[in-house]
This record gives C-alpha cells, structure tokens and sequence, in this order.
C-alpha cells in the first residue's frame, strides 16, 4: 500500500499527527499496536492544567482532536489555583479514559483519507536518506511517498 505518510503510534502525537496529515490531504495511515486502544490516556487522564494547558490551548486552536475527545469523555471540569491571582488560573478536565479513547477512535474512524492499521513495525526501509516504507512484523509494507 502506497501513502503520502505513515504515522506510528496511536497514542495523543501520532493521532493528532495523522488527523492533521490527512486534513491537509495526505493519505494517511496510523500504524498502532492494537486498534481497541487507540488515543488511551495515562493513568492520570487529566487534561490542561498549568503545564500541559498551554499546549493543549495550541492544539485546540490548530484544529485539533484531544479538546473534542475531552469534551466527550471529560468526568469532572475545574478551574485550578482560583484562591491565587488570574495569572495562575488554569482549566483543567479530567476524563473517563476509555470514553475519552472511544471518541478519539471514532474521530479518527472518520477522518477522510486516515488509514487505521494494526501491527507492530519491524523495520524502516531508507532510501537516499529517506524512508521509504515501513514493514510490520506481519509482513506488511506500507510504501511512502
């Protein structure tokens, strides 16, 4: 199978990774371990806060997904740090992380030109100092353009 990108890793860079390719009209494909656990969280399944919010502001602003998983699967949304000063505020959701996973498969699932492909990659074929397919342990090779 031929594609203009290949993206492996189904956890919270590569989905947001493959959903931007494949917006901007790249076929796609996204090459996860196991397809019932794409977009799962961390133990800690929280999302913003004082660290991480910035960026997730940035994401959400660029078109991203996780605000929308967010949204769908959020259990309890707070503002942290409102007994100090405004520049300290910092909202933050915490979310069922399988609820948060379903929607983020479902997003994906849906996504024109976004392949979902399970398999664990073996090797990365390079060419002239560029890839040029990567091959699953399966045998599957997915070419790159």
């Amino acid at each position: 199978m031929d594609y203009d990108v290949v993206v492996i890793g189904g956890g919270h860079a590569g989905t947001e990774a493959a959903a931007a390719a494949a917006r901007l009209g790249a076929r796609t494909a996204l090459v996860t371990h196991r397809l019932d656990t794409i977009g799962v969280m961390s133990c800690n399944p929280a999302i913003g806060g004082l660290g991480k919010g910035h960026l997730v502001r940035e994401i959400d602003a660029m078109g991203g997904l996780m605000g929308l998983a967010a949204d769908a699967g959020g259990i309890q949304f707070r503002l942290l740090n409102r007994s100090k000063g405004p520049a300290v505020w910092s909202p933050r959701a915490q979310a069922d992380k399988w609820l948060y996973a379903q929607e983020m498969a479902t997003i994906l699932a849906n996504c024109p030109g976004l392949h979902l492909r399970q398999g664990m990659v073996s090797d990365i074929r390079m060419d002239g100092g560029k890839i040029h397919s990567v091959v699953l342990s399966s045998g599957a090779e997915f070419r790159c353009h």
